[in-house]
């Protein structure tokens, strides 16, 4: 068996090395392809850790009547701390509010001395809810709409300012980005399909009178067919080792200019840290398009 596996794993590398400029073709549109699912998994994992930090700063706040007590307040953020779309509810009274804006506007005396001549606190107390999800905070604005306590408030700002519209955006720029990821990928695997299984038609083709004689003298069907699926295994390995090589480099490259939008944690450091995981991914990805268009190819010309 083993005697088995090592020839026609020979016979697999002289039918790479034979059909040269072919087979350099072929692995070279394997690397494309899984370069480019690469550069999509890199980037689908850094769109998705921009969008979380920039998620994780949104946020939604109830604002409370002036007369509403504290303990009505806090009995309402008891409630909402049940609700398990919310990751948590902080309690802001009107003091804290207006020492914020105060520290915010420090720079600003026209403001502040507006307000000292107003002589009274304006400013509303509230409940600062952050969602474990951003496409949660609708149900949880019509949740509270709902509640119990609904006439004590006097308004939530996802339903008065641009909170809603930038949470939209946010979930259309995240499906946006996984849609056209997995569209590419599926275009330049099909294409990598096809190539490969010209490449290993052609190679059955080249052959056929070796696989006459082979057949004459009794070579077994399994003897014959593992060639070729040695050799769609090569292409997908080798493409996976100069993908990764590639990747490598254009993060890299790419980093110093991009570094104002992405640290190089989410890039270099990334790539180093899941090493193994990407080049798993590519090498199962390489080798399985690889032996799935051998076996195409031999069902369909190699008559055994």
């Amino acid at each position: 068996m083993f005697l088995m596996i090592g020839r026609t794993a020979r016979e697999a590398f002289k039918s790479l090395f034979r059909n040269g400029w072919l087979s350099l073709a072929t692995v070279s549109i394997l690397i494309l392809s899984l370069y480019v699912v690469s550069v999509l998994y890199v980037v689908t994992h850094t769109t998705d850790k921009i969008l979380k930090d920039i998620q994780n700063k949104v946020t939604v706040s109830v604002y409370f009547k002036p007369d509403t007590s504290e303990d009505d307040i806090l009995k309402a953020k008891s409630d909402l701390e049940q609700n398990g779309s919310i990751a948590s509810v902080d309690y802001i009274s009107r003091d804290q509010a207006l020492a914020e804006f105060k520290r915010e506007n420090s720079d600003e005396p026209v403001i502040l001395q507006s307000l000292d001549e107003l002589g009274d606190n304006p400013l509303l107390a509230s409940l600062v809810v952050r969602a474990n999800n951003s496409n949660q905070y609708q149900s949880i604005s019509d949740y509270v709409k709902q509640a119990s306590y609904k006439d004590e408030i006097s308004r939530i700002n996802f339903d008065t300012g641009n909170i809603k519209d930038v949470i939209s955006r946010l979930n259309s720029i995240d499906v946006t980005t996984r849609r056209i990821g997995i569209i590419l990928s599926l275009i330049l695997v099909a294409i990598s399909v096809l190539i490969t299984f010209n490449t290993i038609m052609i190679t059955i083709y080249a052959q056929r009178r070796e696989i006459e004689i082979m057949r004459l003298v009794g070579a077994s069907n399994t003897y014959i067919r593992l060639p070729f699926i040695f050799e769609g295994v090569i292409y997908g390995v080798l493409a996976s080792l100069a993908s990764m090589l590639i990747l490598f480099l254009t993060l890299k490259f790419l980093t110093p200019y991009v570094s104002s939008v992405v640290s190089p944690q989410d890039t270099v450091d990334f790539y180093v840290s899941h090493f193994f995981q990407i080049f798993g991914l590519q090498l199962l990805i390489g080798v399985m398009l690889g032996i799935l268009s051998s076996l195409v190819a031999m069902r369909r010309y190699l008559k055994i």
